[in-house]
């Protein structure tokens, strides 16, 4: 017998709690579905969930700044100082190299672009510009521009009310920044579920009925300072409070960040990342939380944020690239194989960069310097065109020679790949001034 626990005050229910209504659909299930048993209900219902039925982003930031001449276009005419030990390897797409690093990423190009010469970037050692698309001075007066995340949240609120539509999985070290409200305010800031965080999402056997009485005590107490506060503080502290009630009171968030429930196999494609080096004061390349990534997607998400790696390569550029590459090649080919074999592929947009480029030539400590004129993205998925590699930089890797991609028209494109209308769709500032998402436009030639 199955017994479901819940509210018994509903006026229609039977005497051990179930309502009529809920006893005549199982009597009906029952009727209808002659041989149905528990297995049978779990697939079908399994089969329900699976095709994810919301558009999101996974935002992989390489803290630090990635060379983008050791990755996606390795110069080979260059002179030795310029182009590195790297070699390029064939795709699977006919005409497009990329470095040997990602020999996985190279199997799934046909699913792939790669952004060879992206401009625009402020030269921040951090990961505003790459969360907003702006740089960081500006609109700082009003709290500056929000994340994607938090645009999305605003717009779009929660695909379930005990998900948050925005995760952000900060990391140790310098770089974490998961994103920041800006001018929204904290009601869209972040969730960032980690540490004591974690551990104190469970109800450690406190009953939903003890919650709820306890729900009810708070809001009549903080109604009449809610009432007298003009600052909007207390709004938001009432948003993190709903919010950690209804996390408390379903396990889909939980369970989504618990990999002890996923397939060992999808374990072993993903990868642990593992051993962790050239981290220093960076964040692991912990592939792990890529993994988490498509979990929380799957079960509502609707923007995950994390940082992957310390990428500052002012020494040994060579054993770093090399040490880091080849685990989010792992990672990523195991993110977009995954998202596919799922049928979320089209929905969910995957991207890789970092907050700027590495200078041309290798400096006395075989490393690479900060080079704001030129930089690189990956991206998958969204609906896209893959099996592209866009813009290039002249033989030395200095700056872009064709087709430049601006980290605006990054951001365009993934509002449209999440059905957002950047031509038309505005939020209000704190003045109540409309704010456009964007200054540009999408890159037209992969949506």
């Amino acid at each position: 017998m199955l017994t479901i626990f819940g509210s018994k005050t509903d006026r229609g229910a039977y005497c051990d709690g179930v309502s009529r209504r809920g006893f005549l659909k199982v009597g009906a299930l029952g009727v209808g579905a002659v041989g149905l048993n528990m297995a049978d209900i779990y697939r079908a219902e399994a089969a329900t969930n699976s095709k994810n039925n919301h558009k999101a982003i996974i935002n992989i930031f390489l803290g630090g700044g990635p060379p983008h001449q050791d990755m996606w276009e390795i110069k080979t005419e260059a002179p030795k100082e310029i182009r590195g030990p790297f070699q390029p390897i064939a795709t699977n797409v006919p005409g497009i190299q990329i470095g040997e690093c990602f020999p996985k990423i190279a199997q799934i190009m046909d699913k792939s672009v790669v952004l060879r010469a992206v401009v625009g970037c402020e030269g921040r050692h951090d990961s505003f510009q790459c969360m907003t698309g702006y740089r960081h001075s500006e609109m700082r007066a009003m709290g500056g521009h929000p994340a994607i995340g938090s645009v999305l949240h605003k717009l779009h609120g929660p695909v379930h009310k005990s998900v948050p539509p925005y995760v952000g999985m900060a990391t140790q070290g310098v770089w974490k920044n998961p994103g920041t409200p800006g001018f929204l305010g904290p009601t869209y800031a972040p969730f960032s579920p980690e540490g004591q965080g974690l551990a104190d999402m469970t109800l450690n056997g406190v009953t939903t009925d003890r919650l709820d009485n306890r729900k009810q005590l708070l809001t009549s107490v903080d109604r009449l300072r809610r009432e007298a506060d003009a600052s909007g503080q207390l709004t938001a502290l009432d948003s993190y409070e709903q919010q950690a009630f209804d996390v408390l009171t379903s396990s889909q968030l939980v369970d989504a960040l618990d990999l002890s429930k996923e397939d060992p196999k999808i374990r072993e494609r993903y990868g642990d990342g593992k051993p962790y080096k050239y981290q220093y004061d960076g964040a692991a390349t912990n592939n792990e939380l890529i993994l988490m990534a498509r979990r929380l997607v799957e079960v509502g998400v609707r923007c995950v944020t994390l940082t992957f790696g310390r990428w500052d390569s002012h020494g040994d550029n060579e054993g770093l690239v090399r040490h880091h590459g080849t685990r989010i090649d792992q990672a990523v080919h195991g993110l977009v194989t995954d998202l596919e074999e799922r049928g979320m592929l089209d929905d969910v947009t995957v991207l890789v960069w970092g907050e700027f480029g590495r200078t041309p030539r290798i400096n006395k400590g075989a490393g690479r310097d900060h080079w704001t004129q030129v930089s690189c993205a990956y991206m998958a998925g969204g609906g896209m065109n893959g099996g592209q590699a866009i813009g290039s930089t002249n033989r030395l890797g200095e700056h872009a020679q064709t087709r430049p991609v601006h980290v605006q028209e990054v951001f365009a494109t993934l509002y449209k790949n999440l059905g957002i209308d950047t031509n038309f769709t505005t939020i209000k500032d704190p003045t109540g001034r409309p704010q456009y998402l964007t200054t540009m436009d999408p890159i037209t030639e992969i949506v």
